[in-house]
Parts: C-alpha cells; sequence; structure tokens
C-alpha cells in the first residue's frame, strides 16, 4: 500500500489538520529520513502550505487545531504542536498548555527548531507594527490598573517600553509613575 492511500484511509478523505476534503495530498514532517505514513500528514492545500512557509500563517484557519491537537496519531499531534507554537499568541499558549506529548513525540517536534530556547519573540502593537525595546506607544483603550487603584486612560503615551521576554503579548512602561505591564493588543506605536 502506498503512502498516500495509506494516509487517504486513516484520514477518511479529510485534511488531518482542519477536515477539508478538497486538494489533499501528504505532507511528509521534517526531519525525513524514510518516508512513511507514520512520519506524515494528510492535508489540504491551505494547510500545506502554511506548513511548510513559517513566515505565512493565516491565524484564523489554525483554530482548527483545537480539534486535531487530540488526535491519536502522533504525526498530527507533532505538527499541531509545531504549528500552535508558530503561531505563538494567548489562544495558542492555552492549547499548548492543555497538549501533552510523551517525551520522544515532544522531541521529534522539536526537531524543526519550534519551540526550543532561544527563538525570537516578536512583540507587535495592535495594527501589527513590530514593537522594539524603547519604543514609545500610545493606549488605545481606557485600562484599570490592578493594585494600582488608576485608570490609565485612551491616548496615554508612553515613553521608552520595556519588552517581556518570554511573552510576545506583554510589555512594561510607566503610567502615572508606576511600572505597569500593558497588553500590546491595547497600544499602537507613536
Amino acid at each position: 500500500m502506498s503512502v498516500e492511500s495509506e494516509l487517504e484511509s486513516r484520514s477518511e478523505g479529510k485534511c488531518e489538520m482542519c477536515g477539508d476534503t478538497n486538494g489533499l495530498k501528504v505532507y511528509d514532517i521534517p526531519p525525513i529520513e524514510i518516508r512513511t505514513a507514520n512520519k506524515a500528514v494528510f492535508a489540504c492545500n491551505t494547510c500545506w502550505e502554511q506548513m511548510d512557509n513559517p513566515d505565512d500563517n493565516d491565524e484564523n484557519h489554525w483554530r482548527c487545531l483545537n480539534d486535531s491537537m487530540w488526535s491519536e496519531t502522533d504525526a498530527i499531534k507533532v505538527m499541531a504542536w509545531r504549528m500552535l507554537t508558530r503561531l505563538n499568541n494567548s489562544w495558542t499558549q492555552n492549547l499548548l498548555d492543555m497538549m501533552y506529548l510523551e517525551d520522544d513525540i515532544l522531541k521529534w517536534a522539536k526537531a524543526s527548531g519550534e519551540g526550543v530556547e532561544g527563538m525570537i519573540i516578536i512583540h507587535k502593537d495592535s495594527n501589527g507594527v513590530i514593537l522594539n525595546q524603547g519604543d514609545s506607544i500610545v493606549l488605545i483603550k481606557d485600562l484599570d490598573v490592578k493594585g494600582a487603584g488608576f485608570t490609565a486612560k485612551r491616548g496615554t503615551p508612553v515613553r521608552n517600553i520595556n519588552l517581556v521576554n518570554d511573552n510576545p503579548e506583554h510589555i512594561e512602561g510607566k503610567v502615572n509613575g508606576q511600572r505597569i505591564v500593558i497588553l500590546t493588543q491595547f497600544v499602537k506605536k507613536s
């Protein structure tokens, strides 16, 4: 039995990542030593292209990982883990926190270099503009500052921000003389 027919049978004629039935083909999971069905997934064109191009991912398309990450098939779990890690935002982090991979499967998932310490974390404002250490931003929403007893008003400028190294959605800055953590979704670069 060929790898493609084995995967077609295993997937019941659907993309193993999103469930689409159109344009299905074999996606061999790198690193590839020997082509087998156990080291591949049957994927639609959309999933295939985005799995193959790390810089071109439609976050909304990958909401399907909420279902596929629970697959019994190791290859599907590996690709779900890689895509969740690649997208790297709050909802994907929540799914990753729930996901469990055996040590050997996690090692395989990390073989692509994704999720390995030292990955570059990119902070972006609400418009998708990259934020850098020391930038100035403006708040785009009134924010209640817990524990400080004040509200940081919309339009408040924050200068010389600090990036939080382990979370791309958090930055730090001084507002009303207090150092606070601010979610990047509520700021724009000025």
